[in-house]
């Protein structure tokens, strides 16, 4: 992955845009080109609980439990950032941050690649459609793009469910 870099690349369900969490620069232009307020704050996907340990272990055990429970697959849990090791520029206006640990083989070798969990959002501008193809990436994105990472969607029909791990609520 570039330093810096935004890529798109094929999840679950529909296309995401990427880049390291710990990059405001490239965080924000992820943001720009979704035009999108950082206030919203920003999903991180994983390739394995390891990836995302620290977040899980200042965690009580059960709501450790209860995340994993959902893992690897396509649910996104709302983790209490407890001693705030995520940035702002991703958490956005909340205490928690939105992590999913993925089973899709195109998001896990990315992330094994890097060595951390990645920034993964919708490959969009708000209110439109996310990308369900390559070519609604270009069209959204065309040449703004670092690289656009080839392969095929997973078979789900509708983006991962966003449940709070602490009080049970599901967002989506």
């Amino acid at each position: 992955m570039l330093t810096g870099g935004v890529i798109a690349y094929p999840t679950e369900a529909v296309w995401g845009l990427g880049c390291d969490p710990w990059d405001q620069n490239a965080v924000e232009r992820i943001l720009e080109l979704k035009q999108r307020p950082v206030e919203k704050g920003v999903i991180l996907v994983a390739a394995s609980v390891d990836q995302i340990r620290f977040l899980l272990d200042p965690l009580p055990e059960d709501l450790q439990r209860q995340a994993m429970s959902h893992w690897p697959g396509p649910v996104t849990c709302l983790l209490p950032d407890v001693n705030r090791q995520i940035p702002e520029w991703v958490r956005g206006r909340h205490s928690s941050i939105a992590v999913r640990v993925s089973a899709h083989p195109v998001v896990r070798a990315l992330c094994e690649t890097a060595g951390m969990p990645l920034v993964s959002t919708s490959c969009n501008p708000a209110g439109r459609a996310p990308a369900r193809h390559i070519w609604q990436v270009r069209r959204y994105f065309g040449q703004q793009l670092d690289r656009i990472v080839p392969g095929a969607l997973g078979g789900n029909r509708k983006p991962s469910r966003i449940i709070d791990i602490v009080t049970g609520q599901q967002f989506r």
